[in-house]
């Protein structure tokens, strides 16, 4: 076993760089820990990937093969790899979200930084308890919430001063129709029992974003949404359970065999969902197999789904501040669109483009956000790469201040989550 007097902690160097690389174990090598791990592998200088926590056999041999991992340090579950005694510097937590906090706690108590992928935990009571393990702990926890890293919120909150103070917010989440008919009414968080519900899944990055920005405590949260249109009493009359043998399979808008066979031939989020679907093979016939026997394959009005597909939040703000956010599955696959409201002037932006409109000389300027032009779809629009650079270079250097998303931040932002549901639930407004 590792001794871990060989291991160091953000806390224990503060403002003085390792004279090594960091390294890194990874407990959860499904999508979210393999993009980090990869990310990572850009900064060799400065972070090493040395073990590798993952359930499924055929991920956990690609991962360790990639990155080049002894047997040894390659474990079959979370639990096996905090057996193995601290054996790294940090830990990247990209588990289901419904297993964070059993691995948050263990890890923390060996010591080990974190990286834990959002929403902390899919109720508050274990979200809370994962903020009193950091305390007990005193370990980093940061939480993966990759819109404050993007050059677009850098740019924001840059220019945001020149229109005043913020009277009011308008937010606009577009989950998109493909997105959600794969992630929320076939996929992993359809049932609130198993996952959780909508909110906290898919925006809790837009409210704690939101929070981000007006920097002040918020107030009261009322919400109202509902599960609109997924449900048996929208299915058409000729509809069979499974896409593969429907007769509207090539002209229904949420047609499984049209999403996942054209992910085999384009790029993007289509091939992205395609690959989720097929373990990565991107066959024809693995395609047929998992429409035929597997989840991803059923008619969405034939699912055990019961997350809201439309949902509004109405905040309060100390000082008066009001958002106004909108989250949906009725859209393309497209960016956020924001409007900031201020004393002095208009922000408009939609994650890529910003557009500033001052009262005072009724002008308009724009400013370009991707240096590249690239698509802000890809990577969270160069928050992922961000994150883990900041992660990273924070616990190699010793400068917690490079750590945007700290487990208390992140804490308050979830609660305001945790109170929308509530309203929403109970149709009253809360009060935080």
């Amino acid at each position: 076993m590792t001794t871990t007097h060989t291991h160091a902690n953000l806390r224990g160097h503060l403002g003085t760089p390792l004279n090594r690389p960091l390294t890194l174990a990874i407990a959860g090598a499904g999508a979210r820990g393999a993009a980090y791990a990869h990310l990572a592998t850009h900064l060799p200088d400065r972070a090493r990937i040395v073990a590798v926590a993952e359930p499924r056999d055929q991920i956990r041999h690609h991962f360790a093969t990639r990155h080049a991992l002894p047997p040894e340090r390659v474990y079959a579950s979370w639990q096996d790899m905090a057996a193995a005694g601290r054996i790294a510097d940090a830990v990247i937590i990209a588990t289901l979200d419904a297993d964070h906090l059993h691995p948050t706690t263990a890890f923390a108590e060996q010591g080990y930084d974190i990286l834990l992928e959002k929403p902390i935990a899919p109720t508050l009571h274990d979200t809370e308890a994962i903020g009193e393990v950091a305390a007990r702990t005193g370990t980093t926890i940061a939480v993966c919430h990759v819109m404050r890293y993007t050059p677009y919120t850098r740019h924001i909150k840059q220019v945001l001063p020149t229109i005043g103070d913020i009277v009011s917010i308008e937010h606009l989440e577009p989950i998109g129709a493909n997105h959600y008919a794969h992630s929320f009414v076939r996929g992993n968080w359809r049932r609130t029992d198993e996952a959780t519900f909508a909110l906290l899944a898919k925006s809790c990055h837009d409210i704690d974003w939101l929070a981000y920005l007006i920097n002040r405590p918020a107030r009261r949260v009322s919400s109202f949404g509902s599960l609109f249109h997924f449900q048996p009493a929208n299915r058409p009359p000729q509809a069979t359970d499974r896409c593969l043998d429907c007769p509207l399979q090539h002209t229904c808008p949420y047609s499984a065999t049209t999403l996942y066979r054209d992910g085999l031939h384009n790029g993007g989020t289509k091939q992205y969902f395609t690959r989720v679907i097929t373990a990565g093979q991107l066959t024809e016939d693995a395609v047929t197999t998992a429409l035929r026997d597997g989840p991803y394959g059923r008619c969405v009005y034939a699912c055990d789904n019961d997350v809201v597909d439309h949902q509004v939040v109405n905040l309060e703000f100390d000082g008066g501040t009001t958002v106004a956010f909108t989250m949906t599955a009725f859209t393309p696959l497209e960016n956020r669109h924001t409007k900031i409201f201020g004393t002095t002037g208009q922000l408009t932006g939609d994650g890529r483009h910003i557009h500033i409109y001052d009262f005072t000389t009724e002008r308009t300027t724009t400013i370009d956000t991707s240096l590249d032009g690239s698509s802000t779809t890809e990577g969270h629009a160069g928050g992922d790469e961000n994150l883990t650079r900041s992660f990273i270079t924070a616990l190699h250097q010793g400068q917690p201040d490079l750590i945007l998303s700290d487990i208390t931040n992140s804490l308050t932002s979830h609660r305001i989550v945790f109170a929308a549901e509530q309203a929403r639930l109970t149709g009253t407004v809360i009060t935080l």
